[in-house]
């Protein structure tokens, strides 16, 4: 069964949260290698951002810790989710075999794209 989630952030706004609540706000969403992969570039953090939200949106149940979600693969490389901790035992408990994910981001906005895949068989919408 296919699940999908999708969000876009503005990327001012990641902006002004890195900035007013510094370290803070690194630890509660990044991960120290997203943070060093990102280098302060805004449009990276919000798109990592973004992609922590659409996947919560695609796991459809309780709220992991943003962090628990992790963005990896560098410049030129295909972007992956990473899990770890409770978002990572969510996964599991609805058998989550894989997770794809695409990012864009334009001057103002970036948006990311996750679709999951769990074990079993969907149920037709006709039924």
């Amino acid at each position: 069964m296919l699940q999908t989630g999708v969000d876009i952030v503005e990327i001012p706004r990641v902006q002004r949260l890195a900035r007013r609540y510094g370290e803070r706000f690194r630890a509660r969403v990044y991960t120290t290698r997203e943070w060093i992969d990102c280098d302060g570039r805004a449009p990276s953090l919000a798109a990592r951002f973004a992609a922590k939200e659409a996947t919560i949106k695609a796991l459809g149940s309780r709220r992991p810790a943003l962090h628990e979600i992790e963005v990896v693969g560098g410049l030129g490389e295909r972007p992956r989710i990473r899990l770890s901790g409770r978002a990572a035992e969510l996964a599991r408990e609805q058998g989550v075999r894989e997770l794809a994910l695409s990012l864009s981001h334009a001057q103002e906005h970036a948006v990311a794209m996750v679709v999951l895949l769990r074990e079993g068989e969907a149920s037709p919408p006709w039924e």
